[in-house]
């Protein structure tokens, strides 16, 4: 029931006198405004019965719980429903209650149009009123903004804008030629994309909108290279996903960032047989404080698991996990809903430790994300601690997993384990074959995912390039034509579930990683993006690290892939290794410590295809550039 405060009883006292009017008018329409002496006083004595009958039936209706400032078209049925029922009501009322009076047929049918027109027409009135009041005088002194999109999201932006005193809408722009010269919420559709250029500045605007998140990743490149070309500002609305969850509303802009360029279609998820792996069981991951396992941990909590199991070496990155987790269940936000959850610090080269985590907790499935990855410092002097953690951690836990029955064992690999140049890329490369290894014993289904860099990691270029803008300059790049596969931590840990999900054992996944992007180009973005120009933030040029490609590779020059059922995720057919193959690499693998080279020339055997790229010396060919022409007429 509404609360009787002042508002609602004002609203119910305007109800009332509108009520009371439209009875007169109707009787007055009736009799062309000449109303006889005798329906005059019918009139006068009905009144004292139709007034209170209607507001009784409105206040059932809950009119009065609305605020009249944000009256909608949903406020407009319940007055319609409501003053129908009184209509049907008052008739009935007359002939129970016996009062022998003769209301004219049309006065039934003309005071409910009249009282529909009062109420909702008052207040509709009124809530134009307090926006004119309120925005209407700051309209003309807001910066001017164009949308890009003239669809439902660009709509509701433009309510929102209205209300703003920064901003000032102008105008859309929409490739839809059936919305040119048509106007959304009295502003007109001006043009298509092509012509932002034309009227940013015809209209002097230096800020742009874009408003097109349900639309394709290279529809929302090339309206952002619009804006490059226009040289103006643009922000975005939330992307189509946050929209849909309730996380956000269309109205929380935020600047452009690398994943808008290099931004992909959203996976489609199998949640149904996800629920069926993770809603209710205890899932593990080991390296959950690092950039893929947390968002594994992120995307496994919003399938309820019965216990997460977080197992981490960092302590301070296992904390600032634990942290976000519990920040999420208790807002609210609907990102992780209550979670029990278990942070344990540990080494997954510890076998004890392994095994006394495994046997408390006993997971059904185990995501194996802990690993050293960083391709420049496993090269120099910790060549072996990369083979120690990567390959001896790798066997470590999945013979753990097999002991103590977990179901499914999905460990995280990488392109750089395809034909590896760097110690890093080969240990990779051994740990598949040792999970590949282990597949013929036990009940554990091992399963492999292979996928590249990923935008916001802890070892991506993305970090380092920033703090490069953000002192001054310049952006180090290795070399012109050094070229990587991106995609977003989200739907890289998206695709390993779903790739963990549809596994049987023994496979190798490979992410469909879309077409590889220059670092140069990655590098020029960020400038432009940051609000710089390659004049200002230069570019220099600094040869290939050691280890390092200048172009990765999904799949090895023997391998071939085999298609699945989902269209971003295909089966590597790689050459596996059995348990003598095993036993032996694990005689190997105990030795304490060994010299780096003797490490590599050991790798040559145990992988055919690892060859040791030399150490690279700084690029001398490629000194600072200052602009994209200098690069062109410098490149080789």
């Amino acid at each position: 029931m509404p609360r009787f405060n002042a508002r609602a009883l004002l609203a119910m006292l305007h109800d009332a006198v509108a009520a009371g009017l439209a009875w007169s008018l109707a009787y007055l329409l009736r009799f062309n405004f000449e109303l006889p002496s005798d329906f005059a006083a019918e009139l006068r004595q009905t009144l004292f019965w139709v007034v209170p009958l209607q507001v009784i039936i409105f206040w059932r209706f809950n009119l009065y719980r609305g605020i009249w400032r944000y009256a909608s078209t949903t406020d407009l049925r319940r007055i319609f429903l409501a003053v129908m029922l009184s209509a049907a009501a008052i008739p009935l009322m007359f002939w129970m209650l016996r009062l022998g009076l003769v209301v004219p047929r049309s006065v039934l049918v003309i005071n409910p149009l009249l009282l529909i027109l009062l109420m909702g027409g008052s207040r509709f009135v009124y809530r134009m009123w307090k926006e004119q009041g309120l925005y209407g005088d700051i309209k003309l002194h807001g910066e001017p903004v164009l949308v890009l999109g003239a669809g439902d999201a660009a709509a509701s932006l433009a309510k929102d804008l209205a209300k703003s005193s920064d901003w000032r809408l102008v105008g859309f722009l929409d490739d839809n030629t059936e919305r040119h010269g048509r106007t959304l919420n009295g502003i007109r559709v001006l043009g298509g994309l092509d012509s932002l250029p034309e009227w940013a500045g015809r209209l002097g605007v230096s800020q742009v909108i874009i408003a097109m998140p349900s639309s394709s990743h290279q529809q929302r490149k090339r309206a952002i290279q619009l804006c490059n070309v226009a040289k103006v500002k643009a922000l975005t609305v939330p992307s189509f996903d946050d929209l849909m969850s309730g996380k956000v509303a269309v109205s929380q802009l935020r600047a452009i960032e690398l994943d808008d360029l290099l931004g992909r279609d959203p996976v489609v998820l199998d949640d149904a047989g996800l629920h069926g792996l993770l809603t209710g069981k205890v899932v593990m991951v080991t390296g959950a404080g690092g950039s893929i396992g947390s968002e594994l941990c992120r995307q496994i909590a919003h399938f309820a698991p019965a216990r997460l199991v977080l197992f981490e070496q960092s302590e301070f990155a296992l904390y600032t996990i634990e942290q976000e987790l519990k920040q999420a269940a208790s807002s609210g936000s609907g990102q992780a809903p209550v979670l029990d959850f278990a942070c344990l610090v540990g080494d997954v080269r510890d076998a004890a430790r392994v095994d006394e985590v495994l046997r408390q907790y006993r997971p059904v499935a185990l995501f194996h994300a802990a690993a050293y990855k960083h391709v420049p410092l496993m090269e120099q002097h910790n060549a072996w601690q990369a083979i120690r953690n990567n390959v001896l951690g790798t066997w470590t836990v999945a013979q753990a997993a097999q002991r103590h029955g977990v179901g499914k064992f999905v460990m995280i690999s990488t392109d750089k384990a395809v034909n590896p140049t760097n110690v890093m890329g080969a240990s990779k490369r051994l740990a598949e074959m040792v999970c590949q290894a282990l597949q013929p014993a036990g009940n554990t289904r091992f399963v492999m995912v292979r996928f590249g860099n990923v935008l916001g990691s802890t070892g991506s270029v993305i970090p380092k390039f920033r703090q490069q803008i953000a002192q001054g300059g310049p952006i180090t790049v290795t070399h012109p034509e050094i070229t990587r596969y991106f995609m977003s931590i989200p739907e890289a840990a998206q695709l390993v579930l779903q790739a963990g999900l549809m596994g049987q054992g023994g496979e190798i996944f490979v992410l469909d990683m879309g077409e590889p992007v220059k670092i140069v180009d990655l590098a020029q973005d960020l400038i432009r993006l940051s609000g710089f120009t390659e004049e200002e933030i230069k570019i220099e040029f600094t040869g290939l690290r050691p280890g390092e490609k200048l172009y990765e590779e999904l799949l090895a020059d023997s391998e071939h892939t085999l298609p699945t059922p989902h269209p971003k995720l295909r089966i590597a057919q790689a050459r596996q290794a059995d348990a003598a193959w095993l036993g032996k690499l694990l005689e190997w693998t105990s030795v304490p410590a060994m010299p780096d080279e003797q490490v590599r020339a050991a790798l040559r055997l145990w992988v055919p295809e690892y060859q040791p790229n030399p150490q690279a010396q700084p690029c001398e060919a490629y000194p600072v550039l200052s602009s994209p022409k200098d690069q062109q007429d410098r490149a080789p």
